[in-house]
């Protein structure tokens, strides 16, 4: 594993531990086992590895979708997959996600998300580009529907994951309520 990725773990689990507030660079690379100059190589400050933390998750996202596609499925059992993934990846990164949030948007580096997100946007739109050749999807631009698509899933698994406390019968009634809200609005 390279000193970067080393770092970005290390980070992980030190905000995990202590916070972003009571986290130290010094924290970290002792986590790391690097120089505290290495760090700084990397990254100019502890905040400036939240777009990291999130590029991670996001890549996360982008794989578990594509390692559980089913083009052979029927559309809405592809949209329970694309459902399914986005909740897996949020809750193991539960913890780790409000903080990434919080360090994010108290940081100038709120306006690297979207391109974070890019190649997961890419990956959805792809998915449901293949729904409007096939005619179950309603024919509009593909990239807007999978962010609103994203955005909407996310949103759906922080409430289960992040805001309240975890009810796994709580999580199977909102999914299934998610699961036919966007098949109503993706629908031909």
């Amino acid at each position: 594993m390279d000193k970067r990725e080393r770092i970005i773990r290390a980070a992980v689990e030190v905000f995990r531990e202590k916070g972003i507030e009571k986290t130290k660079v010094s924290d970290i690379v002792r986590k790391a086992e690097i120089a505290q100059g290495t760090f700084y190589l990397y990254f100019p400050s502890k905040l400036s590895v939240m777009p990291a933390i999130a590029a991670r998750m996001a890549g996360q996202l982008e794989q578990e979708i594509r390692d559980t596609a089913r083009p052979d499925e029927a559309w809405e059992a592809q949209i329970g997959r694309l459902v399914d993934a986005v909740f897996k990846v949020t809750g193991e990164y539960r913890d780790v996600a409000i903080l990434v949030y919080a360090g994010l948007s108290s940081t100038e580096q709120v306006k690297e998300w979207e391109e974070i997100y890019m190649p997961l946007y890419r990956e959805v739109a792809g998915l449901i580009r293949v729904w409007q050749e096939n005619g179950y999807a309603r024919q509009a631009d593909p990239f807007r529907l999978a962010r609103l698509s994203v955005g909407l899933i996310e949103s759906a698994a922080e409430q289960v994951y992040l805001y309240d406390s975890y009810d796994p019968a709580q999580e199977k009634v909102q999914k299934e309520e998610l699961l036919l809200f966007l098949q109503h609005a993706l629908r031909r």
